[in-house]
């Protein structure tokens, strides 16, 4: 005899499981209205405090590793703490451990400021807490987005068939790119994927002895494998040989392998490089190769008329990525990566469950451009940034920082124990000591000299090899930077290399 199913009943309050017991109302909104308002006036006078004396912080913090997890509690509060106790913790704990990439002294890397209209931005942004992975969920967001990026491709003089979207930074925008590449080979990679497979031959990639090793990251990540990367070795002034270009494709092609891309460099990492863009383009072009070209850094620089010529080629490329993050003074993170065919990146990424599926017809759905779901309201910065400045503001920025590049260039030139060790495109000087020393003592000594400069906490400047030698590396683009932080640089270098000399006896 078959029995009557039971419906389940609710658990009661007098149930001895506190899981099951009901759930207890919390305290009802986040925080309260009033204190929220005097936070946010009280963070706003920070922000600015900070902007105006930023300089008050040594660039690099005094601290060991574990310096602020031994500062902190072990565990979290039990109980709420009230907003004007946590802004105090956050000025005692966090400030003093920063490394200050907004101190005009930073010159590493490749310096990234935010500015003040790009701070504000990120501020409204939060405020709206947007996901704008569809039109629907984002219709503001995803039409700013475009918006912005067309502004900029215009000013970067870029053809109007390049549409553009916002990523995090320039690593994912190129894995990206040479993921649309792929999707372009045939090989129905997308739905066959790699593994197991004997039709496909090894898929190979081009790039320069210098371009960045998100490349390396894209190869891994892609399945593409680094022993299908080709280095091609750079000239002497750090450009990728055309001619070892075109044999290394010869040479694989004979060897039965398949050329997928070429990435070209514009401003490479150490030396900031610009790659023969019109000679690689044909190459390219004959061989049908997809070319993606990163200009993270310096492509920033065509805003201006008179640097565009560098740039000359750029306009054959097949995507092209840029960090508005890097040399625009919008806030970390903002990469932009333009295409020309939009639909391959939506063919190799749109995945449409259906809880995702709208009516709407002739939007953008920004999820499909990449193998994120989730996006932020990045383009408000780079809106509010474009607004803010305006291009001939910007332009007048990056110029006068590549002038203090070159006269600091020729302060190095000028020191019969310095020198330069590449040309000086944009804003970034590549020199190191010459002591009389052999080579690897040398290595040696602009080592502590590097160490001795960036210990003062005035400036901080960063190091590279260049043809197996290091060298140190200063980078001018930091929104604040001035002919002082340059000034001090000099003083500095001039004070540990005297310091070197002496305790070495020479």
């Amino acid at each position: 005899m078959s029995s009557t199913p039971q419906t389940p009943q609710p658990p009661t309050a007098q149930s001895a499981n506190p899981a099951l017991r009901p759930p207890q109302a919390p305290h009802p909104g986040d925080v309260d209205p009033a204190a929220f308002r005097a936070a946010m006036h009280q963070a706003a006078d920070w922000v600015a405090d900070y902007l105006e004396g930023v300089e008050r912080y040594p660039v690099l913090p005094s601290m060991v590793p574990g310096d602020l997890r031994r500062a902190l509690p072990p565990t979290p509060p039990q109980e709420r703490e009230p907003l004007d106790e946590i802004l105090a913790d956050f000025e005692r704990q966090i400030p003093p451990r920063t490394t200050h990439w907004n101190h005009p002294g930073f010159m590493a890397y490749f310096p990234v400021t935010g500015s003040g209209p790009g701070i504000l931005a990120e501020t409204l942004a939060a405020a709206l807490n947007v996901n704008a992975m569809l039109w629907r969920t984002g219709p503001a967001q995803t039409e700013l987005e475009e918006h912005a990026c067309d502004w900029y491709r215009q000013m970067l003089g870029l053809p109007g068939d390049f549409c553009g979207h916002i990523n995090d930074t320039a690593s994912l925008s190129s894995l990206l790119a040479l993921a649309a590449a792929r999707e372009r080979a045939p090989f129905e990679l997308r739905r066959r994927g790699l593994a197991g497979r004997t039709d496909v031959p090894p898929l190979t990639v081009y790039c320069s002895d210098q371009a960045h090793s998100s490349i390396d990251k894209a190869m891994i990540t892609l399945g593409l494998g680094l022993e299908n990367l080709r280095r091609i070795e750079s000239d002497g002034a750090f450009r990728l040989r055309v001619d070892r270009l075109a044999a290394a494709l010869a040479a694989d092609q004979a060897a039965g392998r398949y050329p997928l891309a070429i990435v070209a460099t514009v401003g490479t990492t150490s030396t900031t490089s610009v790659d023969p863009l019109p000679e690689i383009a044909a190459i390219a072009r004959r061989e049908n190769l997809w070319l993606h070209v990163d200009g993270a850094y310096a492509l920033a620089a065509s805003i201006c008329p008179e640097y565009r010529p560098l740039f000359a080629g750029i306009e054959l490329a097949d995507s092209i990525v840029t960090n508005p993050h890097k040399w625009l003074f919008v806030p970390v993170d903002c990469s932009l990566l333009f295409v020309r065919e939009p639909a391959l990146l939506r063919r190799a990424f749109s995945v449409i469950p259906d809880y995702l599926m709208t009516n709407e017809v002739g939007v953008t759905n920004l999820m499909d451009y990449g193998v994120q779901l989730g996006r932020r309201f990045r383009s408000l910065k780079l809106w509010m940034v474009l607004k803010a400045f305006g291009v001939s503001g910007l332009q007048a920025r990056i110029r006068f920082q590549c002038g203090l590049a070159r006269d600091f260039a020729a302060w190095i030139e000028r020191q019969s124990h310095f020198e330069l060790s590449a040309p000086v495109p944009f804003g970034t000087v590549c020199f190191r000591a010459v002591p009389p020393l052999p080579p690897e003592e040398q290595d040696a000594f602009n080592e502590r000299l590097l160490a001795l400069v960036n210990a003062d906490g005035r400036v901080f400047i960063s190091h590279t090899r260049l043809r197996g030698r290091y060298v140190l590396h200063l980078s001018v683009g930091n929104l604040r930077t001035t002919a002082a932080q340059l000034h001090t640089t000099q003083e500095l270098l001039l004070a540990a290399h005297t310091l070197l000399r002496s305790e070495a006896g020479r």
